[in-house]
């Protein structure tokens, strides 16, 4: 699939697994035919880099962050720009839907950890405690936990409800740039750039033995 003219940073599958998105260093999101590789559409308004995108789990919205540092939403069916959301004093590095569709959270260069009502628009939370650029965020599927990564290497879990600190993950020595959860959500991964993987314990907070 060609046709973005910068560095790809981040991609998405629609849930129906028909369509990806694709999010760009050329300033733009577009919308690719995954069965055909097609592109179907290219949506423009960014004047920085785009560097997180992201499906509501009905798929009938889409999520971007950008280094302006905006998050906008964009109605999937029409490309039409639906929102966009301020807040953030740095860039927008990940962001991610809730399991219920109903709050975003975003991860920035300003350290914080950020909840937003998707059907306002208003800002619900900031969560602060990292030290560095937070570059990745996730989920539990159960959604009342939220992972972020960050540059000063560390995981940290928060509670979605109180935006209380449940732990801090330390082990790696480099910056975390990716969390995922295992589906039952016991587990929590992490990829930093001291070229590991680590798995750990949610309930315990703890890196899992080998």
């Amino acid at each position: 699939m060609q046709g973005h003219t910068g560095d790809v940073r981040s991609i998405a599958w629609s849930p129906d697994g028909k369509t990806l998105v694709s999010g760009c260093t050329d300033k733009t999101l577009k919308l690719w035919d995954a069965a055909t590789g097609k592109m179907l559409a290219s949506l423009q308004g960014y004047t920085e880099d785009v560097y997180s995108v992201a499906w509501s789990p009905d798929g009938k919205t889409l999520a971007s962050g950008s280094r302006d540092p905006t998050i906008r939403l964009w109605d999937a069916a029409t490309d039409k720009l639906l929102a966009s959301l301020q807040g953030h004093a740095g860039a927008v590095y990940s962001v991610a839907w809730s399991p219920d569709g109903k709050t975003l959270a975003s991860g920035s260069g300003d350290q914080t950890v950020k909840l937003w009502d998707v059907a306002t628009g208003k800002l619900l939370a900031s969560f602060q405690g990292h030290t560095e650029a937070v570059y990745s965020i996730a989920w539990s599927p159960n959604g009342k936990t939220l992972a972020s990564g960050s540059g000063d290497r560390t995981v940290k879990l928060w509670d979605v409800a109180t935006g209380k600190l449940l732990s801090s993950l330390q082990g790696h020595t480099g910056g975390v740039y990716t969390v995922a959860w295992s589906p039952d959500g016991k587990t929590l991964a992490s990829g930093s750039d001291d070229r590991t993987v680590k798995l750990w314990d949610a309930a315990a907070g703890e890196e899992q033995p080998r």
